[in-house]
């Protein structure tokens, strides 16, 4: 039977992933992990959003003995090379230029660890977009209006960032965003939590 009293972390400040996290109706505390998210050397990005999303489930676990703590990561790649939160629109109209019509993989790696077990569940859910060709005044109206400027690849597929994609693939569109809930919500219930929950 599914246990709907087991206490949910996410381990998670982003106002996106708490977003994503709602939408599945179930309680849940955020906490901050101090987490040291630099990459090791020659370290794939799919290997790195799963040890980081685990590292930042593990990060905030003492807290919370007897919960189930959701950790999650996300980075873009482009050729191979990882790309970065750009932090100020010089930087985001830079980024978007270079990714003007190419594609990017973007890598979000997941995490459940159960606090009173020691179980742990890791793996990574890829999302491919590819950006049809943009104009230069394109760009700059864009980040103006969205701010993306928090955001791997400089752009808001929830958001106004829909406008610059010619196509998106994968299996998970909550992926994109941050948290991919079809494959969190497979493992909540084979943790015993119903999902969907029961109505109040």
């Amino acid at each position: 039977m599914a246990d709907t009293a087991r206490r949910l972390v996410l381990a998670s400040t982003s106002r996106y992933r708490a977003e994503l996290l709602e939408r599945l109706h179930l309680p849940f505390e955020t906490a901050r992990p101090a987490v040291d998210e630099t990459p090791l050397a020659h370290e794939l990005p799919e290997a790195m959003v799963a040890r980081l999303a685990e590292a930042k489930a593990r990060a905030v676990a003492d807290v919370y003995p007897d919960h189930l703590v959701i950790g999650s990561d996300q980075n873009a790649s482009h050729a191979g090379h990882i790309l970065g939160k750009p932090g100020d629109s010089v930087r985001a109209e830079a980024q978007l230029a270079a990714l003007s019509g190419e594609t990017v993989t973007f890598h979000t790696g997941l995490c459940l660890l159960d606090t009173a077990t020691g179980k742990v569940r890791t793996g990574q859910v890829p999302f491919t977009v590819t950006f049809r060709e943009l104009s230069a005044e394109e760009i700059r109206r864009y980040v103006a209006l969205d701010q993306p400027l928090d955001c791997a690849g400089s752009f808001k597929s929830e958001g106004l960032g829909i406008s610059l994609f010619a196509r998106m693939s994968g299996d998970d569109p909550t992926a994109l965003v941050g948290l991919p809930l079809i494959t969190l919500g497979n493992w909540l219930r084979e943790a015993g939590v119903a999902v969907p929950p029961a109505a109040a």
